[in-house]
């Protein structure tokens, strides 16, 4: 078989092909309805890493809290953290705020209009570029994410390492070609995005009823399972927390994460990070014992010790994309004297200013099961 007269022909016809699959498949989702470039940035970098099902509410709640870039901009982080809680990879959101503030403030409240111009904005990468650039403003230039590469790399049989540079450029190049041939390229880039989320799934991708299967190599040498190629991910991080959950009539002391690290400006307990984690089940009469071989800070130890364990300590885990985080909290209620001995740098807040602080879904979790 002559596999690379077939592929030329491929070319010729892909796009077409897809824009009319997609016209009948295509779901409707609100971002779509728009060709404002501050809600189709939005709704762009909240789909990054995240699922359209679990997107698709965390766009609306923005959208109505901040219907306009310049609303964003003028938004409190906190609070633009807080809605943004449960998506991870927090940078995204202070990206947000950072972009929206320049846009207002420097550019008067107008996007650039060219993927070159998007791409100098900050947290605006060149697939977001492309994905602006197009659906907003008709520039006839392609999208290449996950789905995009696992669909050119099935239908046109690339067996190249999605994960490294010549593989990218590759892609690149063939996406580039294809989108010359689109009747619409916003069209276009949106019909491949969901052909790839809903159709060539990466698993039991529906071949039987796919209109590319007779121009898809994968298809035909039964290589759907194999393709795209990607190298394995590295070994994930097992890091243990211990956290000491002060409370006093009704507060709860928190603090800010400010170093560069996960969860950075997000809020959290009384935190000392160590090698493994004991059992979880410490009796108040080994707690001395246990405190001390935790080398806690004189002031917190002296604190601790006037205080009360209220319930055994909770055990809980959040997996990132590269680390395991296993935490033990410890609920103590501390007299008014003890107070005064914590770290300046914890506040207190009633469970009214707890719920309103953006915190790590860990400790989210556990204040639900706390305070039901």
């Amino acid at each position: 078989m002559d596999w690379q007269s077939d592929l030329n022909k491929t070319e010729v016809t892909f796009a077409p092909v897809l824009e009319r699959w997609y016209e009948v498949h295509k779901r409707d989702l609100p971002w779509r309805h728009t060709r404002d470039p501050y809600r189709i940035w939005l709704s762009e970098i909240i789909l990054q890493q995240t699922r359209v099902v679990q997107g698709k509410p965390y766009y609306e709640r923005f959208v109505e809290a901040y219907p306009t870039v310049a609303d964003m901009a003028r938004a409190d982080e906190r609070e633009l953290l807080r809605l943004w809680q449960g998506l991870g990879y927090y940078s995204r959101a202070r990206n947000l705020h950072q972009t929206a503030r320049y846009v207002t403030l420097q550019l008067e409240g107008k996007f650039p209009s060219s993927y070159h111009e998007l791409l100098k904005m900050k947290g605006i990468g060149a697939y977001t570029a492309a994905a602006i650039a197009s659906f907003a403003f008709g520039e006839r230039v392609p999208v290449v994410d996950g789905n995009v590469y696992r669909v050119l790399a099935r239908v046109f049989g690339i067996t190249d390492d999605i994960t490294t540079t010549a593989a990218r450029k590759t892609f690149a190049g063939l996406a580039s070609r294809l989108i010359q041939t689109a009747d619409d390229p916003a069209t276009y880039n949106q019909a491949i995005m969901e052909f790839g989320a809903i159709h060539c799934t990466p698993v039991a991708p529906d071949c039987l009823l796919c209109p590319l299967q007779q121009a898809c190599v994968a298809y035909q040498t039964g290589r759907q399972h194999l393709l795209p190629v990607k190298a394995k991910k590295g070994p994930v991080r097992e890091r243990f927390f211990e956290y000491l959950v002060f409370r006093h009539k009704g507060k709860f002391a928190m603090r800010e994460r400010s170093a560069r690290d996960i969860w950075q400006n997000l809020y959290d307990f009384y935190l000392m990070e160590t090698s493994g984690l004991p059992s979880p089940s410490i009796l108040a009469g080994e707690l001395e014992s246990f405190w001390q071989k935790l080398s806690l800070p004189e002031p917190v130890l002296k604190a601790v010790s006037q205080g009360t364990l209220v319930a055994p300590s909770v055990e809980a885990t959040q997996l990132l994309s590269h680390q395991r985080i296993r935490a033990l909290f410890y609920l103590i209620d501390l007299p008014e004297e003890a107070i005064f001995l914590l770290p300046s740098d914890l506040h207190w807040f009633d469970e009214e200013g707890v719920s309103q602080l953006p915190k790590p879904v860990l400790i989210t979790n556990y204040l639900k099961n706390l305070l039901g």
